[in-house]
């Protein structure tokens, strides 16, 4: 290490074992044991950009607990850096000294003349070991570039107060996102953590769901890329949940901390459709990890506050993945009018996928008859308890509602064919092929035909508020790290689980 380092350990570190108090804590990280039970209580502080080791032996020290140093507990410890390297270092420490009370903006001067006085020490040190000369600048140098660092830190930790911040400024770090850069192109990269713009908040994603959409988009396949409505590169994901941690300017809705999940179809906020809480009909509309707007593959997303909704205390994070799929089903049983009522009606899903699974729940929960249709029996067993299941796909005119939940056109078809006089069909599969039909088979027969796509904040905010009332068991049974993709995208085409999620955070709930 440069001389005036290895003094500073020399005078900071006794040669005899001593317990530390609440106002003088020396400890270093670089070699020490602590008990598991206590690091699983409180673990170290990751927002911190320096002194985690200080931050942990001030919890626990008013808390009755022992912090011993013992200097038989010695190992080599590094420092080969240049000097805006040192200085960065100390105004990381400076930073964090400050957040947690080790250094604080009085200590400024005692900093000051405490530096002064080691440079006294250290030019003398120098001068007996007949190296004054060559010593001397490395000296002056550093001890400029450390009280520079600490002061400036302690001084600028007064206007940073939040995670991603000390993440940004302080680590410069970066963070893994899934980018997709072309049809059968994807790669995990390295992003920075932006710069938020006013109103916006960074959300550290928790988990992912995984949709079939997602893989259109690798695969090339999705109508918006072959039309030129959304561009490459993107990076996927618009199932999202995950923490705030950190807030734009103008924020006041959201605190650091908050759990939240975020709306996929998001417009320009102004314009009057914005207004009515109809982002989808917005000329500047952007989707979340679809077109326009990099989505939830990643540690971090970037989101305006406005499509952001807190989850409820009761729902975990990956439960609350399922809210933009639950979201889209809620939307389209309101258009269609399938709304708890005294009359039940006799209901029929096609497709046991992940929205046709919800769709039988919701339509379950709210006092329908529900019978659901698939060719997998694996699937249909999830349902037996809420809804009759069948690997038959007949008797189509027993039924008042037909939900069609697949995209198959040959399904699509025989709905169009088989429904009932005065049946009402709901399509929520994506995308169909085109399709030669006359008319005068609904009009003649009195059928209703609704298209159903996306969701808005209000199905959002019904969303979280309705998955309590859902077993959602089968969907959180198989999640992946993010450095796993392609074999969660493997799993997805097996069709071995309803749903798939990627795991951003292991340490979220």
């Amino acid at each position: 290490s440069k001389f005036s380092e290895a003094r500073d350990f020399e005078r900071t570190f006794p040669r005899n074992s001593q317990l530390m108090d609440d106002d003088h804590v020396f400890v270093n990280n670089a070699n020490s044991a602590v008990k598991r039970d206590l690091w699983e209580m409180h673990p170290f502080d990751e927002g911190l950009p320096g002194l985690e080791d200080a931050e942990w032996a001030k919890y626990w020290i008013p808390r009755g607990k022992e912090v011993r140093y013992e200097p038989d507990a010695s190992i080599f410890h590094v420092h080969t850096e240049t000097w805006p390297e040192i200085r960065h270092r100390f105004y990381r420490e400076g930073i964090a000294g400050r957040w947690t009370a080790v250094r604080i903006v009085r200590n400024i001067p005692g900093e000051i003349c405490r530096e002064l006085w080691w440079t006294a020490l250290d030019m003398g040190r120098a001068i007996l070991q007949a190296s004054g000369r060559s010593l001397a600048s490395e000296i002056a140098r550093y001890r400029y570039h450390k009280t520079a660092g600490i002061v400036k830190g302690i001084l600028d930790s007064r206007r940073i107060t939040n995670p991603s911040k000390r993440a940004e400024i302080y680590y410069r770090t970066t963070f893994p996102a899934l980018t997709i850069r072309a049809p059968h192109e994807a790669s995990i990269e390295q992003r920075s953590i932006p710069t938020l713009k006013p109103g916006e908040i960074l959300v550290r994603v928790a988990y992912e769901g995984i949709c079939a959409t997602d893989l259109e988009i690798l695969e090339g396949r999705l109508g918006y890329y072959k039309t030129g409505m959304a561009k490459y590169p993107i990076v996927p994901g618009h199932e999202s949940s995950g923490t705030v941690v950190s807030l734009g300017k103008r924020v006041t809705t959201f605190n650091e901390g908050d759990r939240v999940v975020v709306e996929c179809i998001q417009g320009c906020g102004t314009c009057p459709e914005c207004e009515q809480d109809s982002a989808i009909n917005c000329r500047d509309r952007r989707e979340l990890g679809v077109m326009g707007k990099d989505g939830g593959y990643a540690s971090y997303l970037v989101t305006h506050a406005r499509y952001a909704h807190k989850v409820p205390a009761e729902v975990s994070l990956a439960k609350a993945a399922l809210a933009e799929p639950l979201a889209v089903v809620l939307k389209a049983l309101r258009r269609l009018g399938a709304s708890r009522t005294d009359a039940r009606k006799r209901c029929a899903v096609v497709g046991a996928g992940t929205i046709g699974h919800l769709t039988a729940r919701v339509l379950s929960q709210r006092g329908h008859n529900v019978t659901v249709f698939d060719r997998e029996s694996a699937r249909l067993a999830l349902l037996e308890k809420i809804a009759t299941t069948s690997t038959s796909f007949e008797n189509l005119d027993q039924f008042d509602l037909l939900v069609e939940a697949t995209g198959d056109q040959s399904a699509l078809s025989t709905l169009l064919e088989k429904s009932r006089t005065g049946a009402t069909l709901l399509l929520m599969g994506f995308p169909y092929a085109q399709h030669n039909f006359t008319f005068e088979s609904i009009v003649g027969f009195d059928k209703a035909v609704v298209g159903s796509v996306g969701s808005n904040g209000g199905d959002f905010d019904q969303a979280l508020a309705t998955l309590p009332l859902l077993d959602t068991s089968p969907f959180l049974q198989a999640s992946y790290p993010l450095e796993e993709y392609e074999q969660a995208w493997d799993a997805v085409r097996s069709r071995a689980h309803i749903k798939v999620m990627l795991r951003m955070d292991s340490a979220a709930t």
